[in-house]
């Protein structure tokens, strides 16, 4: 699991990435709506907030489709069943061997 060293630095870098975001938060809402600085950049901050939005979204659903379209299809359940099956005979047939070895040696100890 973690150690106490690496479990701090986890606290750490939460605790910096909460701090981050809400100055950003703050930020943001002071630019969109501090009258001085909202009359110059709100509509510029208003049209990086729809593109970065919209470039997140549709960047998702591309990764979504690539990884469809290039993920080789699953085996079909009677394929799987099939193999499953065979391993299991095969399982089977090695603890036979191994149970008729060592009745075997126990029959040559006796």
């Amino acid at each position: 699991m973690y150690s106490g060293e690496r479990m701090n630095k986890d606290k750490a870098t939460g605790a910096l990435l909460m701090v981050v975001s809400i100055v950003i938060i703050l930020a943001y809402l002071i630019i969109l709506w501090y009258p001085p600085i909202a009359a110059k950049a709100s509509l510029i901050l208003l049209k990086l907030t729809g593109s970065i939005a919209v470039l997140a979204v549709f960047a998702i659903i591309g990764w979504i489709g690539y990884t469809l379209a290039t993920t080789p299809p699953p085996k079909p359940i009677e394929e799987i069943e099939k193999e499953l099956e065979k391993e299991l005979k095969e399982i089977t047939k090695e603890s036979k061997g191994e149970d008729q070895k060592q009745e075997s040696q126990k029959d040559i100890q006796k």
